[in-house]
């Protein structure tokens, strides 16, 4: 069987800024990650963007990326620090020359020091900081964008900085969690504004993480349905102004009551006897019915803004990407409206607070000397990609 989709159908490779740059004076610099490594140095792709835009460009011809904001704008309401401005362009110059689409994220988790001592999410009132910078990047960099991502799963924002204490501000409050949410909604309908005031053609859109909460047994009944309602319902309540739904997906998360997943609970992962990667439980059959959850609901084109493995041996990877691909051609004949597909991520990074030895990336980022080596599911993603078509 061949896959053929759609010749406008978007197809991309995905980054953080935070996660492949060298950290600058923003709230997860010094974060000690649970594999010991220290959030500081990355991968230097400040000191390798000819090489990455050229890597980038071979993969797909859509990108999605964002920049530092702590590096972009280094006091509150304080122009645009002209030396780094004049690094982001030649970068987004370099990709434009050969191709490349941008797909720009305006808030990847991260935010600057200056901000966080503020108080950052938790007070209304710093929505105002935001949005200037905002506006300045749209004044800066909007004609090198195709399509605009406010905010990087909100969901997974609030829940890891303010429930499970995970992310900074490392907090365990539902009450701020849901303030924060509520200040993260009425900043994205405040940019969504902005972006359309400027660039009214331009799609703007959310990412959402999308997760199958699943029970394991009647103690896992509960907190399966409260996350299922936090995750999947009330915080994209919040963001509904949109002109497609953005949405990642990467696993179904069983509950006995607790999680289970390859990180916290190796041994109940392996008991349970299921496919998993470096990090949770493989189920791509969970992207489909989260395809129809949302096309149900909102009955918006939808674009999948992240979907990857964390697989350092690259053998389910090369898997993933022929399930998922046929999971996305049965819903575009299905009806569903999917508009793309990014794949997390282009090379391996530091993933936030894990660290670098959970390994997403297409290409594999040597630690110690940062080189970037094309893993065999690359070639599999290029033909996915470059010829629409993909053995089934």
């Amino acid at each position: 069987m061949r896959l053929i989709f759609p010749r406008d159908f978007i197809f991309g490779t995905s980054t953080a800024a935070a996660q492949i740059e060298t950290a600058f004076e923003h709230d997860w610099q010094g974060v000690v990650a649970r594999d010991g490594a220290v959030f500081d140095r990355t991968t230097d792709h400040e000191l390798r963007l000819k090489d990455d835009a050229k890597l980038i460009a071979s993969l797909a011809p859509y990108y999605r990326m964002g920049f530092l904001w702590s590096k972009l704008q280094r006091e509150p309401l304080g122009k645009l620090h002209k030396p780094t401005v004049k690094i982001y362009r030649g970068f987004l110059d370099d990709l434009q020359k050969r191709g490349v689409k941008i797909m720009m994220v305006l808030h990847h988790f991260t935010n600057p020091t200056w901000f966080a001592k503020r108080g950052g999410w938790e007070k209304e009132e710093n929505i105002d900081l935001w949005i200037n910078y905002c506006k300045k990047v749209i004044d800066e960099f909007g004609d090198y964008v195709s399509v605009w991502n406010t905010f990087n799963e909100p969901n997974v924002y609030a829940s890891y900085g303010w429930v499970t204490g995970f992310f900074p501000p490392f907090k365990t409050n539902l009450y701020l969690a849901s303030v924060v949410v509520r200040n993260l909604g009425t900043a994205h309908n405040r940019a969504y504004k902005q972006i359309k005031k400027r660039y009214p053609k331009h799609p703007v859109g959310i990412s959402h993480n999308a997760t199958i909460f699943s029970a394991e047994n009647l103690l896992g009944w509960f907190p399966a349905r409260l996350g299922d309602w936090w995750f999947m319902e009330f915080v994209p309540s919040h963001f509904e102004k949109v002109d497609f739904f953005g949405m990642s997906y990467y696993t179904r998360i069983p509950h006995d009551p607790v999680p289970i997943t390859n990180v916290l609970t190796p041994e109940k992962m392996k008991k349970l006897g299921r496919p998993h990667d470096d990090m949770w439980e493989y189920h791509p059959e969970g992207l489909r019915k989260c395809l129809d959850r949302y096309w149900n609901k909102y009955k918006k084109p939808i674009i999948i803004t992240e979907n990857g493995v964390a697989d350092a041996s690259d053998t389910l990877r090369q898997q993933a990407i022929k399930d998922y691909a046929k999971i996305m051609h049965q819903a575009l004949r299905d009806g569903i409206d999917l508009r793309g597909y990014f794949w997390w991520s282009t090379w391996d990074n530091f993933e936030w607070h894990l660290g670098p030895s959970c390994r997403f990336g297409l290409y594999a980022c040597d630690w110690e000397t940062k080189e970037r080596t094309p893993r065999p599911s690359t070639e599999i993603f290029k033909k996915l990609v470059w010829g629409k078509m993909i053995d089934g």
